[in-house]
């Protein structure tokens, strides 16, 4: 089973496709929470070079409160990343898919709950 929902931008840069993303985010209830430019990061603290890499972390207010209510440790599992990295042809988009990273989760509920975010960032990510 996969563990992302992905996407590839052709011939899209890495401005576009996060302004692309963050506006998809938004229409589809999502705030970005956090960001972390991994390729600066590394230069930083490695002094390696890579192609662009970003993370944001995204979350549904709504969402997260039910499967927090459901299963109150989940915060550890949670914001819901997307990545945006630089690929030969374009900008590939991955956000994690919450059905597959909580199947350890042992909580009957929770699959459903899983289930309604992996359908809002499918949408999500095929309107980026």
């Amino acid at each position: 089973m996969s563990y992302t929902l992905d996407r590839l931008l052709p011939d899209a840069d890495m401005a576009t496709a996060e302004t692309r993303a963050r506006k998809a985010l938004t229409d589809n209830g999502f705030g970005v929470l956090t960001e972390i430019d991994v390729s600066a990061t590394m230069k930083k603290k490695l002094d390696k070079d890579m192609p662009g890499y970003k993370i944001l972390g995204a979350c549904n207010p709504t969402m997260a409160y039910e499967a927090i209510g459901l299963e109150p440790r989940l915060g550890a599992m949670l914001p819901c990343n997307v990545i945006l990295r630089e690929v030969d042809g374009g900008i590939e988009v991955s956000a994690i898919d919450p059905v597959a990273s909580m199947m350890g989760v042992d909580n009957a509920e929770l699959p459903k709950v899983a289930a309604t975010v992996r359908d809002m960032l499918q949408k999500t990510v095929d309107e980026i």
